[in-house]
């Protein structure tokens, strides 16, 4: 039989244990990648022990805690603590989801957690998402118009409005993409479910007029044919949005403007 490993600097070792909080009675253990590219080690897991009875409701409130009064080295990103931003995106208990609207309730037992997959890390739970907002914005996420700006404002109506529900509240987190396994294997050529939902956002827009110029730049074997309908993207959104089925109404429209 083959035998495969990972390279010897990508193994995940046995990290540190911290003590469990004194007189706490409802404790919570997390096990949490850790990584630091100035030491030259590799990753490794460490094992924290916290006080479910003095922490917040979300998964954020308890890396607060952690990073406040057992161990300040450990590092993640987080801003806004409303699932606005995007910003604490982070893999735990086997999802993609935003760390500050996951409750810990949803997670039964001991929890590990780990920065988004398959993307470069910057350090501990920071991905490197250079290369996902150079995608985003070569969709071009902006109107594109060619006749003369309106003194006022571009009108559009209730009915147009309503078609991009369910794509403009995307926080460009990188959940659904970092769950693709096409992307996993083709992220320097697919856009990916986040780039592909803003690129159908702007197609659809009753206001935009450079749609034949949005579907030229999207007739790539990679860029939108890479995804193969796997649905993961839809199904970790903390959102709740549909990466998949946007993916698939391009689709639709590269055909029916072939026909």
């Amino acid at each position: 039989m083959v035998e495969f490993r990972l390279p010897k600097n990508s193994r995940i070792t046995v990290g540190k244990t911290w003590p469990r909080p004194k007189g706490a009675s409802n404790v919570k253990k997390f096990k949490i990648y850790r990584w630091n590219p100035d030491t030259g080690e590799n990753p490794r897991l460490d094992v924290y022990f916290v006080d479910m009875d003095s922490c917040g409701p979300m998964f954020l409130d308890a890396l607060i805690k952690i990073k406040n009064e057992i161990d300040p080295t450990l590092s993640f990103r987080r801003s806004c603590r409303e699932g606005i931003c995007g910003s604490c995106a982070m893999n735990i208990g086997g999802a993609n989801t935003l760390a500050c609207i996951f409750g810990l309730d949803e997670v039964k037992g001991d929890v590990s957690i780990y920065p988004l997959p398959h993307m470069p890390v910057v350090k501990d739970l920071i991905p490197d998402l250079t290369n996902f907002y150079a995608q985003h914005a070569s969709i071009m996420p902006w109107l594109e118009t060619k006749t003369e700006r309106p003194k006022e404002e571009w009108r559009q109506s209730i009915e147009d409005r309503k078609k991009l529900d369910g794509l403009y509240e995307c926080v460009m987190c990188a959940s659904c993409s970092t769950s693709c396994p096409s992307y996993w294997w083709n992220g320097d050529k697919y856009l990916g479910p986040a780039a592909l939902l803003h690129a159908y956002r702007w197609i659809i827009d009753s206001r935009d007029q450079a749609t034949t110029e949005r579907l030229d730049d999207l007739q790539d074997p990679f860029k939108l044919y890479r995804c193969h309908t796997i649905m993961n993207c839809t199904k970790t959104c903390p959102k709740g949005l549909n990466p998949a089925k946007s993916i698939a109404e391009i689709k639709k429209m590269m055909v029916e403007r072939a026909a």
